[in-house]
């Protein structure tokens, strides 16, 4: 018989789409998997070399448990860059990817019968962890305000339980990214409410347009000490796979973490720490340039393939590599289909992979990632605007 709280939380709703989407795949046919959260594109070559250097220096044994003291100090000056407020090494923590650290904030924090706050649409992992630590995920419908919370909604959703509220910006799944007169205003909410702020920003790195990513910290600073900030290399360094995140914050928040994780991961990769301190230390302006040009063409030439759905409105795709789609015209007028049925039929018919937007609590949605080779992702978006427009 299995421990109760395996019953608080599913397998991830976009690692179920990813995989099967790879089943599709082995049948033969050419699947065009928008479902994954990465960027397909060579490592940087600082990462290359820092990751072969540590190998050859026979790098082999435990770091301490928050990661070495040299990458956190590296850290704690990116922070510093970002938030323009001073950071110590002893205020981060190095994690096996920013996942882990939002796990360590969820334990540290979080006792049964306390509530969290999590705008909807959310990443899937968000509320799936406030329940492991044994709390509530109370969700606020961000859909009417083009994926952004209403103040008046977050304060209506406070009551005495209420002990945070977790801030995506830019947003996973929606591309929706909050502006300094909204992060301004969360903060004057978390500060009277005497609430935590989790501030996940892995796609800080992606903004388009007119768009720039802010830290809550940047823009309140008094909110510091009750903040923590989330953020990996996943995404700005395109190396998922290597798992390699941080968590920043109060001290003795950090120090609950480090207790946690010795009896958990203990350290993060070493190999991958030394990787990413070669990069921090050293730089690598042609190709962070490569990145962001390969996502500013995608999402460029995606909205343009796009714009040719008829009953879709064009995602807003203001940050991040995801175009958001909402379905609802679409759905209204056949009610017998869901947002399920739409990503089984363009997976069916058009070989293409997308994830239901049932997996971020919204049953009106479709996440659909362009961190893919553009030639690609036209081939794959040409045939969703087809699907999605023959669908009756």
């Amino acid at each position: 018989m299995l421990a109760h709280r395996t019953s608080l939380f599913a397998s991830s709703g976009t690692a179920a789409a990813r995989a099967l989407a790879k089943a599709a795949s082995d049948t033969g046919n050419e699947i065009i998997d928008l479902t994954a959260g990465e960027i397909l594109c060579d490592l940087a070559p600082t990462i290359r070399r820092g990751a072969i250097d540590a190998i050859n220096r026979g790098v082999n044994r435990y770091t301490d448990t928050l990661g070495m003291a040299e990458l956190r100090e590296s850290i704690a000056r990116k922070l510093a860059r970002d938030t323009g407020q001073i950071w110590k090494a002893d205020e981060v923590a190095v994690t096996s990817g920013a996942k882990q650290a939002l796990f360590n904030a969820a334990m540290v924090l979080f006792d049964p019968g306390d509530e969290v706050i999590v705008p909807a649409p959310y990443w899937t992992t968000f509320p799936a962890q406030v329940r492991i630590a044994g709390a509530t995920a109370v969700h606020v419908d961000t859909r009417d305000g083009a994926y952004k919370p209403r103040i008046e909604d977050l304060r209506a959703a406070i009551t005495p339980a209420t002990r945070a509220i977790i801030v995506n910006s830019p947003n996973n799944p929606t591309g929706a990214v909050y502006d300094r007169e909204l992060l301004a205003a969360i903060a004057k909410l978390a500060i009277e409410a005497k609430l935590w702020v989790i501030s996940d920003e892995c796609y800080g790195a992606f903004v388009h347009d007119a768009h720039a990513h802010e830290s809550i910290l940047s823009v309140v600073p008094e909110i510091r000490p009750q903040t923590l900030i989330v953020n990996a290399f996943s995404k700005s360094l395109a190396l998922t796979g290597w798992r390699l995140g941080y968590l920043a914050g109060p001290k003795d928040v950090v120090n609950a973490i480090k207790a946690l994780q010795s009896h958990t991961t203990s350290n993060p990769n070493v190999i991958a720490q030394h990787a990413v301190l070669a990069y921090l230390d050293q730089g690598d302006a042609a190709f962070d340039a490569r990145l962001r040009a390969q996502i500013a063409l995608s999402r460029q030439r995606g909205l343009q393939i796009l714009s040719g759905l008829k009953r879709v409105p064009m995602p807003a795709a203001q940050g991040g590599f995801y175009f958001y789609l909402d379905l609802s015209d679409l759905l209204r007028s056949s009610p017998e289909r869901s947002a399920d049925d739409v990503a089984r039929e363009l997976l069916i018919k058009a070989g293409v992979a997308g994830v239901s937007g049932t997996a971020f609590g919204d049953p009106m949605g479709l996440r659909l990632s362009y961190g893919m080779p553009v030639q690609k992702l036209e081939r794959g978006l040409g045939r969703l605007v087809d699907c999605l427009n023959s669908l009756a």
